[in-house]
């Protein structure tokens, strides 16, 4: 075959040895592998060659199961396939793999070619999340958990917690006790709602994404079935296996009980899916779930950063706890180290990322080359704002834009309500807030203000009962702020109380999305009033599409904002952080477990590893948070990200805004050794003490 491998001579030697493991000697299978590829090492570039390479050498592709966690990826790894082999063996004589897709994919293909034997109808269908979770409310309603006195968890917070416990593989009281504290006086409530929804799906014939999985598992816990499943696919393949949860190691275990015949591709490092129930134990324990004698190829050459970016790279994952050992490496030896930016406050943030895209744009670098990325999507509002007053393009990928929010479009409906009584949009989403007011009932409300004439007076419209006391909070607040009576953004402050109860019930995520109205308030002091800020808010209103929140505005150049999530897999020229500290960097919402803690310092990482050239960390000095029980704005100061302890302090580079200029340009160096002002204090006093 050495005549034909010259589609493998622009690997690398730590790529060839992962592309033809077990094909030495003639061997078909060979002990399991696991490729540990590091950010930017050509992952998905080895994996391709590696199921090309089988199948010149004999491997039926009617006989390879390749597992991907998108469309998309699968996609990609056939196109890559296909032409590898057209290169090699000719398109006309090329084969294709039969079996390559998303694991819930494969797992409703073979659910369906088996459901007879376990009792499914093989035309059953498939709930997506919003299907479920309509479903869930149903069953919900059925057993009477909605006329609680106290407010049981809604329909999405249920299907969470359900979807949680399944993909974990955790028992219920393990999951409300870690993931959904304030859930856990309800557990036998919700106990009997999943029976009774587990029954409902069953009764109409009918799986939700989950039960993809769920199925699939218990499918392989019965013997012959399994045994043969198993005996279907000589080769599996799976692409990003940091990021598989309990469930679909489970599968994997019982596809190939061995590991004859399995490749796993994935990093460590990179395992940042906690919160989707994924578990980087995994590919931590990857020898040791399948044969001690596993395989484990490092790709360590990086073809994306330079190695200055890298060495800081290297330095902030050496400290993890646990992890595969490996030192990702660059030819791109240039460059400056990446910046630590010390900057006043969130504004000062902004303004120091404006200064830098727009210098950076000057210079030749196109805007789409750029990228702000954050932790949490409402970390980017204010710079938001600030460049949509700037007219400086950009679309977000992660989560809505930070207006579009249904929990800020809340919160601005009842402060347009109060400036506008005849805002019928506004009222009719306010209303809906209170619990017992739907649709009909919210319209009815509305024609009886429309019809108390130019001034229409809350008071004199009738709720349902159920929301009466609700009803006339609300009066109350809206009241004294349609009259002009509440100072600006005090009301944003009250209207936000009255609203913390809704947020609660409605949203899993509660917790987080506090901090979005927290930002909102902040921008909020920024206007002289209610009318203007308002009116500022909705003049360009963004617009969601898909993944990324908005087409970019005005220009076929621009920004890109992202969560770090959503960066994962991304990379650009240059990539700037906010808020390098601790609360942001770790969250303060995931340091409870060590092993939340390790998930944010490789969050961190991923974040890191997005750059090629320049890498800017913007530390704000001071935060502004709201502290409602004194009614006032207080600011805290905050401590670099733990991540970037003082040892490793030497990979980077120090600066502070406005006196930074360009990243990675004209940044303060951090000083060989430190100066020592203590000295200079005692000496104003002679040397006593000294």
């Amino acid at each position: 075959m050495s005549s034909t491998s010259h589609y493998l001579d622009h690997l690398n030697a730590e790529q060839r040895r992962a592309v033809e493991h077990g094909l030495e000697g003639g061997k078909r299978h060979g002990a399991p592998l696991l490729i540990i590829a590091g950010a930017g090492t050509g992952k998905t570039n080895t994996l391709a060659h590696r199921v090309a390479h089988l199948i010149v050498h004999g491997a039926d592709p009617a006989r390879m199961l390749l597992l991907t966690f998108s469309r998309r990826a699968a996609a990609e790894m056939e196109r890559r396939v296909a032409r590898i082999l057209d290169a090699v063996l000719g398109a006309a004589a090329r084969p294709s793999i039969a079996w390559s897709g998303t694991f819930h994919a494969v797992g409703a293909r073979l659910l369906r070619m088996h459901a007879r034997a376990i009792g499914l109808d093989a035309a059953f269908t498939v709930h997506d999340r919003e299907d479920s979770a309509d479903l869930m409310n149903l069953v919900r309603y059925e057993l009477g958990l909605a006329d609680k006195q106290q407010r049981f968890p809604l329909k999405a917070t249920c299907l969470a917690i359900y979807s949680r416990a399944v993909n974990a593989d955790e028992d219920l009281h393990r999951v409300l006790r870690r993931h959904f504290p304030w859930c856990a006086d309800w557990r036998g409530e919700l106990q009997r709602l999943f029976a009774a929804y587990v029954g409902a799906k069953q009764r109409q014939q009918v799986l939700d994404y989950d039960d993809l999985l769920l199925y699939w598992a218990e499918l392989m816990q019965l013997p012959e079935l399994a045994a043969e499943l198993a005996a279907q696919f000589d080769h599996v393949l799976v692409d990003e296996y940091q990021d598989t949860n309990a469930l679909q190691a489970t599968i994997l275990r019982r596809l190939k009980p061995d590991g004859a015949g399995l490749t796993v591709v994935g990093d460590d490092a990179q395992a940042i899916y906690g919160f989707r129930a994924a578990s980087v134990r995994n590919i931590l324990d990857f020898p040791g779930q399948f044969d001690p004698a596993a395989a484990i190829i490092r790709l360590e050459q990086n073809y994306r950063s330079t190695q200055p970016i890298l060495a800081a790279c290297n330095a902030v994952i050496g400290l993890a706890s646990e992890r595969f050992t490996k030192t990702l490496r660059s030819h791109r030896c240039g460059g400056d180290k990446p910046s630590l930016v010390s900057v006043l406050d969130d504004a000062a943030q902004v303004g120091f990322v404006v200064a830098c895209v727009l210098d950076n744009r000057e210079g030749g670098m196109a805007l789409k080359e750029q990228a702000v990325l954050f932790r949490a999507s409402y970390h980017s509002a204010m710079l938001e704002v600030e460049l949509a007053r700037r007219n400086i393009p950009f679309v977000k990928y992660g989560g809505l834009k930070f207006v579009e929010a249904a929990h800020i479009k809340d919160v601005l409906a009842v402060l347009r309500w109060a400036e506008n009584p005849h805002d019928r949009v506004a009222g009719f989403r306010v209303l809906q807030l209170i619990d017992g007011i739907g649709p009909a009932t919210a319209g009815r409300m509305l024609e009886q203000l429309a019809a108390a004439g130019p001034a229409p007076r809350l008071s004199a419209v009738s709720p349902p009962p159920r929301g009466a006391a609700a009803w006339g909070e609300l009066v109350a607040l809206l009241a004294p702020m349609a009259a002009g009576k509440s100072a600006w953004p005090v009301e944003l402050d009250l209207v936000r109380r009255w609203y913390q109860p809704v947020l609660e019930a409605c949203y899993a995520d509660a917790a987080l999305r506090v901090g979005d109205l927290e930002q909102l308030h902040r921008i909020a002091a920024l206007y002289p009033s209610r009318g203007k800020f308002l009116t500022d808010l909705v003049l360009d209103p963004p617009s969601a599409s898909g993944q990324a929140t908005g087409p970019p505005l005005r220009d076929e150049d621009y920004l890109i904002l992202s969560t770090i999530h959503s960066a994962k897999g991304q990379e650009w020229k240059a990539v700037l952080i906010l808020n390098a500290v601790d609360g942001c960097i770790p969250s303060d919402m995931a340091t409870g477990s060590m092993e939340e803690i390790e998930e944010e310092r490789r969050l961190l990482y991923v974040a890191m590893t997005r750059a090629k050239d320049q890498l800017a960390l913007i530390l704000p000095q001071r935060f502004y948070i709201l502290q409602q029980a004194r009614g006032g704005d207080r600011h805290v100061y905050a401590a670099r990200t733990r991540f970037i302890p003082e040892r490793i302090l030497d990979a980077f580079q120090w600066g502070c805004w406005p006196s930074a200029g360009r990243v990675g340009e004209g940044v303060a160096r951090r000083p060989a050794a430190p100066i020592d002002l203590g000295a200079r204090v005692r000496a104003r006093w002679g040397s006593a003490g000294g």
